[in-house]
């Protein structure tokens, strides 16, 4: 069932489009992740969705309503990176007053829960250290009891315990039947998290598939090695789609691995440290982002890529 929706949605604001003909979706029970390049309207997309601001062409919709609509607003929960917290309250304190907004409201201990933060419920916002503020904003998300989420660069701040056990928690909101739209600088959590990957690029969407699917559109395998051989050289080799220095090692993507390893032991016989493994959806964003400009959309189905 779809929740949230934007369709053909453009933004301009005087000389400079945010947003371009964008269309996304947003279903019941699924996590979308949205990704792009600083700059490529992720968050525009966030506040046409939210109804913070009016696309110029185009319209957007939360449960069939507008999402400016008390109506709409009642069954979203929103965890933003910028959050105006005052720190002099206690975290029980803020989690009761955010309650208290929604018509159908969770418990206050079931939202200390469900965070993680029942430990420091006493505790002043100010007293907090980044990872707990975090999970703070995560609980003055989900205390509304939300149909639908908006998580923000959800996990800055939490160390690895606790951004697994996020992503622990968020699959259990999502089995329960919350649709959640998630932005992050993360690409292994979107890989974790996403039942679809949405990524926009100046503006528009430019690929739409799952995590599986959207590997698929990078070229399939990387090679790591020790070379003399510069990045020109190997360019030139059949199969190469890109060439990237990381410290002493060369790493490359190609669709034909097998064919281009004998060329680089054939090109340099001292070659060493050699190493072949599967691209990644990091491979992917960045290949489906590299482009200077904007790039039809590609959606990945089952059946192909169209």
């Amino acid at each position: 069932m779809v929740v949230g929706e934007l369709r053909d949605a453009t933004k301009r604001y005087r000389d400079v489009t945010a947003v371009e003909g964008l269309s996304l979706q947003l279903e019941a029970g699924r996590v979308t992740a949205l990704l792009g390049p600083n700059g490529a309207g992720k968050t525009t997309t966030v506040r046409l969705l939210l109804g913070l601001t009016r696309p110029t062409n185009g319209t957007a919709r939360l449960f069939g309503e507008d999402p400016s609509s008390p109506a709409a607003r009642a069954r979203t929960g929103v965890m933003l990176q910028v959050a105006n917290v005052p720190e002099t309250l206690r975290v029980r304190e803020h989690v009761h007053l955010f309650a208290s907004y929604y018509p159908s409201a969770m418990p206050v201990d079931a939202a200390l829960e469900i965070a993680g933060i029942t430990s420091i419920a006493n505790r002043k916002y100010g007293e907090l250290s980044g990872g707990q503020k975090q999970r703070v904003h995560f609980a003055l998300a989900i205390c509304g009891n939300p149909d639908l989420l908006f998580l923000d660069e959800p996990t800055v701040g939490l160390d690895v315990e606790s951004r697994r056990a996020f992503w622990q928690e968020v699959r259990r909101q999502t089995a329960r039947g919350r649709a959640i739209l998630l932005t992050t600088h993360y690409i292994e959590e979107a890989d974790a998290l996403a039942d679809r990957v949405v990524v926009i690029n100046r503006g528009a969407v430019v690929a739409d598939g799952t995590p599986a699917e959207m590997k698929r559109l990078a070229a399939s395998r990387r090679i790591r090695c020790v070379t003399s051989l510069d990045a020109a050289q190997i360019e030139r080799i059949p199969g190469v789609s890109s060439v990237r220095q990381d410290g002493a090692a060369t790493e490359l993507l190609t669709n034909d691995a097998e064919s281009v390893a004998r060329e680089l032991l054939l090109a340099d016989a001292r070659l060493s440290g050699l190493e072949i493994t599967g691209a990644g959806l990091e491979e992917a964003f960045l290949a489906i982002t590299s482009s200077t400009g904007k790039q039809p959309a590609v959606t990945v189905m089952a059946g192909g890529i169209q």
